[in-house]
């Protein structure tokens, strides 16, 4: 898979080396968001606390690539951010939307290498204006830089019931040789206030000790 893992990488590369010259009619998108608890997978990354976020998005048609950050704190390693880079596109195929992509996450700093890629293959529908539902599901070969296989999947929904109001939830599994198998849902609401996102979201992960976590998300488009 490291391979293909890199190949795809590459072919981000070039696709974007490519789209660059049309630069104008893509898109560039920034945003930032303060949360009181960052929960990746139903697992704290911030140790319950607040986390400040923010990325950078480029479209170009199906295209797209980006960076995204965050603080984080105490999860199993000494590490105070998390810097993530992805590239994919999403061909359409009827009505159906598919993600193809690859994701890294780098962790600058850390005690010790976590660094990993994933591969990232999603496909989504809606069927009416407000609803939509997809299942994506990402793989490594590498997880945490354990050397480990790992795949997690998750089945997501939300239903828009204005412009400014929400409601969307998720249950994933995370299944990594080695490393247990683990089951994860959440639920929440978003309601954008002002060009503001106001997002109440709760996550739990059937792993033993491990609690229930709450977030509230405040965020901003660019």
């Amino acid at each position: 898979m490291k391979k293909l893992i890199g190949l795809a990488v590459m072919a981000g590369a070039a696709t974007i080396a490519t789209t660059g010259v049309a630069a104008a009619e893509g898109s560039v998108s920034a945003n930032v968001a303060l949360t009181s608890n960052y929960v990746w997978r139903g697992i704290t990354q911030s140790d319950g606390d607040a986390a400040i976020q923010g990325g950078f998005d480029y479209t170009n048609g199906m295209f797209y690539a980006g960076v995204w950050g965050s603080s984080v704190d105490d999860f199993g390693v000494s590490a105070s951010s998390e810097l993530d880079l992805y590239v994919g596109v999403t061909p359409t195929l009827g009505p159906v939307t598919f993600d193809l992509g690859v994701v890294g996450y780098y962790y600058p700093g850390a005690s010790e290498d976590i660094d990993f890629n994933e591969l990232k293959l999603g496909a989504s529908i809606s069927p009416t204006d407000a609803w939509s539902v997809g299942v994506t599901g990402y793989m490594s070969d590498d997880f945490l830089a354990l050397g480990d296989d790992s795949l997690y999947l998750e089945l997501g929904s939300s239903y828009a019931f204005s412009d400014a109001f929400s409601v969307s939830g998720a249950f994933g599994n995370q299944d990594v040789d080695g490393g247990g198998d683990y089951d994860t849902w959440n639920i929440g609401a978003t309601y954008a206030f002002h060009g503001f996102g106001l997002d109440l979201r709760y996550h739990e992960a059937d792993i033993p000790g491990q609690d229930e976590e709450i977030s509230f998300t405040i965020s901003r488009e660019l």
